[in-house]
């Protein structure tokens, strides 16, 4: 079993930052991939970034690209989302995940993941 804690989340105005942390416990795996989405009300649950556990290849969304960075700290088992420029459009409710043998065709990919946090709300206001 692998349990996800996601924090972070709050209300910040258009343009301003905030950072999502991720903390892994339990058992841990070397190779396994690190993700985040977000689901707005009445939509579908999206991918937003995704890290590899080795070698530390990141992946993003064309929504976010050059304003959100994912970043981890292998010492503390901790994943962090780094959101800047944020638009009212970012609001959702953020879930880390954890994909134990991710790929990268399947990295983007909500059901291939294997454990998730309890979400976070980000809500940016116009």
């Amino acid at each position: 079993q692998v349990q996800l804690v996601d924090t972070g989340g709050g209300l910040v105005q258009a343009g301003g930052s905030l950072r999502l942390s991720c903390a892994a416990s339990g058992r841990t795996f070397s190779s396994y991939a690190m993700g985040w989405f977000r689901q707005a009300p009445g939509k579908e649950r999206e991918f937003v970034a995704a890290i590899a556990w080795i070698g530390g290849n990141t992946y993003y969304a064309d929504s976010v690209k050059g304003r959100f960075t994912i970043s981890r700290d292998n010492a503390k088992n901790t994943v962090y989302l780094q959101m800047n420029s944020l638009k009212p459009e970012d609001t959702a409710v953020y879930y880390c995940a954890a994909d134990l043998k991710p790929t990268i065709a399947t990295i983007t990919q909500p059901e291939t993941y294997d454990y998730w946090g309890q979400g976070t709300q980000v809500t940016v206001s116009s």
